[in-house]
């Protein structure tokens, strides 16, 4: 395993105490926090393409290791399309992408991508068979329709999506039945975490990876309050048992690559003036408006960070 720091925002610095344990374990760390002001929350693709052209000078040649990244706030998840296709080069192979996060992540954004649109580049990619998300709680799911959801992934089959728990969804096309949700009534009925039980749904979503190889991706506000400090509204999964899952993927599947966001960082914006004023309204609307405190950040998000290093690194070791 290869692992590597993305200081695109101060959120890892934040939490001394694991950057210093990721360095004792020898993590190589890029630091482009002006990349980061442009393409928080969501970017064009010359600011993206210019992010990758730098991930690819300065990170450094390691064979068929698989990487392991920490990047700061789940402002960047659209990173993770990028650090997937990266992964993917290193190892062609059917993947699956397993995908856990309190939102679908699955608008449709025009002429770039979004923090919540990034699922559609990762399913450009000719190598990923299917996309798996877990422990979706948001408002996402109320009216997605409405709100701009790819819903047609999962009449394709191309996206299962289990929410931890969540009331059916008001649709008004039809997208069938498939094996994480049915249509009735106009509504989109969840096959969830919470009515199939922690335990049970295991083994369920375990036959659903079809492929050897996967690669994981956790966006920190799937999990609870308790155990993270996010920007995002945060879902009811808790720590345990995402570990759980992981360590239940690294058994029957190869990790060919993760990665982890969703640690707090105070948002900070570049671009023109219309860019600047465009995101911070979107923030306003969608984003808590209480900033945490930081001695919370630090010590709460430290903990989650190390165990999950400590169960990523074994899974994919």
């Amino acid at each position: 395993m290869q692992l590597l720091l993305l200081h695109l925002d101060d959120a890892l610095e934040l939490q001394p105490d694991f950057v210093r344990a990721c360095t004792q374990a020898g993590a190589h760390q890029i630091s482009d926090e002006e990349s980061g002001r442009a393409i928080r929350l969501w970017s064009k693709w010359g600011a993206l393409d210019k992010l990758a052209c730098a991930l690819d000078r300065r990170t450094p040649a390691v064979g068929k290791e698989a990487p392991l990244w920490f990047l700061g706030s789940g402002d960047f998840h659209h990173v993770s399309a990028l650090l997937l296709e990266r992964a993917l080069a290193r190892h062609p192979a059917p993947t699956t992408l397993i995908h856990f996060d309190n939102h679908p992540d699955w608008v449709r954004f025009e002429d770039g991508m979004h923090c919540g649109s990034w699922i559609n580049r990762a399913l450009d990619n000719q190598n990923v068979r299917k996309v798996i998300t877990l422990g979706v709680c948001s408002d996402d799911l109320c009216s997605p329709e409405r709100k701009g959801g790819n819903l047609k992934l999962l009449s394709e089959g191309r996206l299962e999506l289990y929410p931890y728990a969540h009331p059916p969804s008001r649709v008004a096309a039809d997208y069938g039945c498939g094996a994480s949700h049915r249509q009735d009534a106009g509504a989109l009925h969840w096959r969830s975490i919470a009515n199939l039980g922690e335990q049970n749904f295991i083994g369920w979503f375990l036959d659903r990876i079809e492929t050897e190889a996967v690669y994981v991706t956790i966006d920190k506000d799937v999990l609870a309050p308790e155990d993270a400090v996010t920007n995002w509204d945060q879902g009811r999964m808790r720590l345990p048992y995402v570990l759980t899952l992981i360590s239940e993927i690294g058994r029957r599947c190869r990790i060919v690559g993760a990665d982890v966001t969703g640690d707090y960082s105070a948002p900070r914006y570049g671009g023109n003036l219309w860019t600047r004023v465009a995101k911070k309204a979107e923030v306003l609307i969608d984003q808590p408006r209480k900033r945490p405190e930081l001695a919370a950040v630090r010590h709460i998000n430290s903990a989650a960070n190390h165990a999950l290093l400590d169960v990523l690194a074994e899974a994919m070791g």
